[in-house]
Parts: structure tokens; sequence; C-alpha cells
């Protein structure tokens, strides 16, 4: 059904695996990135209503966002970092990050053609990433939980980001990654966040931050000032918020949040040479 292009380290539907931690230094990917436009989406209404009709709603939600902000047609690797720290532990329970992993999986079916979400776990450190599919994603975060033992933790962003800056170098795509960062706290290690950010800043990687909480809440002071951050080559970060309860976000209000700032960044991108179509 789906093209598969991207290596993997396991997915969810998979045997559980050792967790371990995932520390590599970002580098840049093995081949140039390049953001192709193409017309519609990804993958094609009638292939994903005869794999994953759940999906249906939330994927056309993700392209009447996408064609507001100019992005019909647009390629990139979607990813999903989820905080698996104390603070989160309801929000796993309520089912508030299953759908969160729904909504990325159907905004993934108009961007990417492999049917697949890369979903990387962290609190002081990062699990290994694990492919959450479509047709196979009802359950999902759990199967991924259970994979890696993931355990209730702190929150430390580094890690993660280097997860998936090891994992983008390494799997050979050729698009740019779109990378859904939830969080719901403050980070531990923000003077490395920002390291990253600059260092990542000149790869064909964009950070969207997606705060579980109020926008304006104090613990979420340093996620509102990462799209301002100086000495980077690329605005190459965004933050946005659900609010209170997650789940009683309207779909294309969290689409629209999400990808508020991508364009800019894409333009951006190219001027500076980091993408090329």
């Amino acid at each position: 059904m789906f093209r598969r292009r991207r290596r993997t380290a396991g997915t969810a539907a998979g045997a559980a695996t050792a967790a371990r931690p995932a520390e590599a230094a970002p580098e840049a990917p093995g081949r140039p990135a390049r953001d192709v436009a193409a017309a519609g989406p990804a993958i094609d209404l009638t292939k994903l209503r005869a794999t994953a009709p759940a999906l249906v709603s939330l994927y056309k939600a993700a392209g009447v966002s996408l064609r507001k902000q100019g992005l019909d047609g647009r390629r990139a690797a979607v990813y999903l970092v989820l905080d698996h720290s104390a603070s989160m532990s309801a929000l796993y329970r309520d089912g508030s990050v299953q759908r969160l992993a729904e909504q990325s999986l159907a905004l993934s079916a108009n961007l990417d053609d492999d049917g697949s979400v890369p979903v990387v776990l962290f609190n002081d450190r990062a699990y290994e990433p694990q492919e959450v599919l479509i047709g196979r994603h009802t359950g999902a975060v759990e199967q991924v939980r259970k994979a890696v033992g993931a355990q209730f933790g702190g929150t430390r962003y580094a890690p993660a980001m280097r997860a998936v800056l090891a994992h983008y170098r390494s799997c050979g795509a050729t698009d740019p990654a779109f990378v859904i960062f939830q969080t719901d706290g403050a980070a531990f290690d923000k003077k490395a966040v920002l390291t990253l950010l600059r260092e990542s800043s000149g790869l064909p990687v964009f950070w969207q931050f997606l705060g579980f909480g109020e926008h304006d809440a104090t613990h979420f002071r340093f996620l509102r000032s990462l799209p301002d951050a100086g000495g980077r080559a690329t605005p190459n970060a965004g933050f946005c918020a659900t609010g209170r309860h997650p789940r009683s976000l309207a779909d294309d209000a969290l689409y629209e949040r999400l990808l508020a700032a991508y364009p800019a960044w894409l333009a951006a991108a190219r001027a500076e040479g980091v993408l090329t179509d």
C-alpha cells in the first residue's frame, strides 16, 4: 500500500526491544535534502480510506490547513517526539497522547508517502525511535511504551533532539523533517537545547514544539523564546500550545497552530541553500 522510504530502528507493532539512550551528535544528512512540490497529498484518499478509515477526517483537516499555508503538495518526513516525564502520566491515561499520534499520522499522510511516523519517547533520556504505522495505529502509543520499556522521569529535551537528528541523518530521507516535539513542562537542559537548535539550523529539520497546557504558562517561557533565539542560520523552531485539555482543541485549530511557522522556515531554508527544489 505505502512506499517504504526510511530505515527505522523498530516498529510499534513489533516485539519489545531493549531501551537504550540515543545520544548521537547531530550531523548533516547523508544526502542533500530537497523540498519537492507535487500535486496533492502524498497518500491518496482512496488508499487511506481502505487502510485507516478512522483517520480520514483528520487527513482532510490537515489537508485544509496545508492548503491555507500554501503547502499543498509539499513533502516532509514527520517525526513525533513525546514527553514521558512524570507529569505526563494522566495525559497518557486519558488518551491525549494517543490522539496526538493519530493527528500526526494524518498530517504525515499528506506530506509523506511511506505511511509511518517515527516516534521518540523521552524523559531524562531518549528511547529508541519506533515506527507508528497507518492502519496499525490503534493503541500504538501504549505499544511504543511497552516496546522500549519507558519509565516516567524528568524533562530533558536534548537527548530526544539528538535521537531525531541521528535517525534523520541515517535514514536517507531527501525531504525536510517536520518534528512535532510535544511536552508539558520546562526543559532541565535549556543550554543544550539552544546549542542543538543552533547546530541544526543549517540542516533541513524544523522543530515545532507543542505545549500541552496554556500558551502563556510560566513553565513555557523558554519554549516561547525559541522562535526568536539568535545565532541560527534559519528560524528552525516554532512553538504553540493546546490549552489545558489537549483533546478539546479542534483538529483544524491544532493543525493551523502546528503549521503557522513552517512556511517562513521553508523560505529561509531555501534562501540559505539548506533546501533546494
